[in-house]
């Protein structure tokens, strides 16, 4: 049997007194698109974060492709790899966050050559080559030889795409990645989700973009205090939600 991308098992993360994961357990197959909905402070971005390690498990189990995150177990008991190791491990994930976290220095094409040929260790000529590619494929073609400050919002966050394609990962993670675009230009940044899901990526993404959720998603999960509530398709998810607490956000969102 092959191992699911996601697999997490009672996961639990406290900050301080807080705990914010109260024993998440969720399963996302190769090839889906899980969207992660529910009000602000549910610990949808939170457990994001665990998924590449970015935030540290505080219990339960959590695994990418079937390798724990961020630890190796010896027996029953659970050991914290060295930062290389996790590092090495995180090539494979990809992750686009609200803010494009763009190097503000350097061009388009520069940004998406960065980890490859810093991190992988590609030559610069076949980086250079593939960013020319990635960028043609979120519609930047034309833009390589652009800085951050001289692209909208939106284009932007296309770069953050491209250059997290650029490390070729096998899970795309991607955390509110239209919150911060002006309406009008959410729906380029939408268009290659769409495309990349279409291609068989697996994906997790925290949105409040219901539509999105409900034409490209396979499972919709709705959290709220730490907690999953409800979790299946998102047609049924989102149009005769199970449980009150989903009824009552949607009535607010929709």
């Amino acid at each position: 049997m092959t191992a699911p991308m996601v697999l997490a098992e009672g996961v639990r993360k406290r900050f301080g007194r807080l705990e914010v994961l109260k024993g998440i357990d969720l399963t996302v197959e190769r090839g889906q698109v899980c969207c992660l909905l529910g009000p602000s402070g549910s610990g949808k971005s939170t457990f994001l974060r665990c998924i590449n390690h970015l935030e540290k498990v505080d219990g339960g189990k959590l695994t990418v492709d079937g390798e724990l995150v961020g630890y190796r177990q010896q027996g029953s008991r659970l050991h914290e790899l060295r930062e290389r190791e996790v590092a090495e491990r995180r090539r494979d994930i990809g992750m686009v966050f609200q803010r494009f976290n763009l190097f503000p220095h350097m061009t388009a094409l520069e940004n998406v050559i960065e980890a490859p040929t810093k991190v992988a260790g590609v030559s610069r000529s076949e980086a250079r080559d593939q960013a020319r590619h990635l960028l043609q494929q979120v519609g930047l073609g034309d833009r390589a030889g652009h800085y951050p400050a001289q692209l909208s919002g939106g284009q932007q966050q296309r770069v953050a795409i491209a250059r997290a394609l650029a490390m070729k990962p096998k899970l795309m993670l991607f955390d509110e990645p239209t919150s911060a675009l002006d309406p009008e230009l959410v729906g380029d940044v939408l268009d290659v989700m769409r495309r990349l899901a279409a291609d068989g990526m697996t994906m997790v993404v925290v949105t409040h973009e219901i539509g999105f959720a409900r034409e490209v998603g396979d499972t919709a999960v709705f959290m709220d205090e730490g907690v999953v509530v409800e979790a299946g398709d998102p047609r049924q998810v989102l149009a005769e939600p199970e449980q009150e607490r989903t009824r009552a956000f949607l009535s607010k969102v929709l």
